[in-house]
């Protein structure tokens, strides 16, 4: 394996890890309404994902860094081709981070409602867009001798990218619930196992047909086939646990599904790293779009030394805030007033 080949690879477990994180966290806040019961229940499932969903945006900024220094043709011509949905998914991200921080700053039920709104909307876009960007990827854009991207906005929503698009969504929402199951205790943690039980079986049905789909249609080799079964067997798995009430189990079942898609797109991706669906002889590939071998060198070196420890730090974080949580220890509001007249009502 040559340093091309080492840094795709590299990339491929950096999106998994972003996918397998940000994945739950993207789940909590899509459910966020429809499990919640009242406002005390909207801070307890915000309080689950609190501590972690800002460490789990680092993997795409890492993984986003590695292409530029890695393959600088592969992010300039994705992120200037995929740029209106690539910028949507932008903005609902900053939306999303907004309003964890500003929710709690005045304590008034319109205020959290609008940004509760902020968090799902902002949950579901990414969700959506991170399936349609991907499966755009694997089945490939119209791509000039010079490397620039020619398909339109439309081109881009092909049945099967918006297959891909929904396989996402669903599996973020039922690896969102098993995590909510997971992370709290009491009535929250019934309705969430209910709802990754009832969610398991669409997810696998769609998740399947985007497999077969990958597989059959854009995957030049056999070896795949092993992440569609690996796949299958995981959400047979979710199906088996969630209704089990296994939440340990369901939750690892739930991230070797994400695992096997990851080695399924990027896979099916290789040696290209971006197709061109008008002429192959067009495409990106990991040898025509790398960087030099000096640069993937000191790149290596300095992988090696700082991503140990940023896996550290994260894994004990995750240690550190493993307890379950109940609405019981939610403390009341303390935010600021909504108008300067209701302070001193009070």
């Amino acid at each position: 394996m040559d340093l091309p080949q080492l840094w795709f690879l590299l990339i491929a477990v950096l999106w998994l890890g972003y996918l397998v994180l940000e994945g739950f966290d993207f789940g909590v806040g899509m459910l966020m309404r429809p499990l919640s019961r009242n406002d005390t229940d909207r801070r307890l499932i915000i309080n689950t994902i609190g501590p972690v969903w800002d460490g789990n945006e680092v993997w795409v900024l890492v993984a986003g860094g590695a292409m530029f220094a890695a393959f600088p043709e592969w992010y300039a011509t994705m992120f200037s081709g995929f740029y209106l949905p690539l910028l949507l998914i932008l903005i609902a991200l900053i939306m999303r981070g907004v309003a964890f921080e500003f929710r709690g700053k005045i304590d008034d039920p319109v205020w959290r409602a609008r940004w509760d709104w902020a968090i799902t909307l902002g949950s579901w876009i990414p969700a959506v867009g991170w399936g349609l960007a991907l499966a755009n990827l694997v089945r490939g854009v119209e791509l000039t001798p010079e490397h620039q991207m020619t398909s339109s906005v439309l081109d881009l929503l092909s049945p099967y990218a918006l297959l891909g698009a929904a396989t996402t969504a669903m599996l973020f929402a039922t690896h969102g619930a098993i995590f909510l199951a997971l992370k709290t205790a009491g009535p929250m943690r019934e309705r969430a196992g209910r709802a990754a039980a009832v969610l398991a079986v669409p997810t696998t049905l769609v998740a399947g047909a985007f497999a077969v789909w990958t597989q059959l249609s854009h995957s030049a080799h056999t070896w795949t086939w092993a992440a569609v079964g690996l796949a299958a067997a995981g959400l047979v798995a979710v199906i088996a646990t969630t209704r089990a009430r296994r939440e340990g189990w369901a939750f690892g079942a739930s991230v070797v599904v994400i695992a096997a898609a990851v080695a399924l797109l990027f896979g099916s991706l290789f040696p290209n790293v971006m197709p061109a669906i008008n002429d192959p002889a067009n495409s990106l590939t990991i040898a025509n779009a790398s960087s030099t071998s000096y640069t993937l060198t000191i790149m290596t070196w300095v992988a090696a030394f700082l991503t140990p420890l940023v896996i550290g730090y994260q894994a004990w974080t995750y240690w550190v805030f493993r307890k379950r949580l109940t609405a019981e220890v939610i403390p009341p509001h303390t935010g600021l007033p909504a108008r300067a007249d209701d302070a001193s009502r009070r």
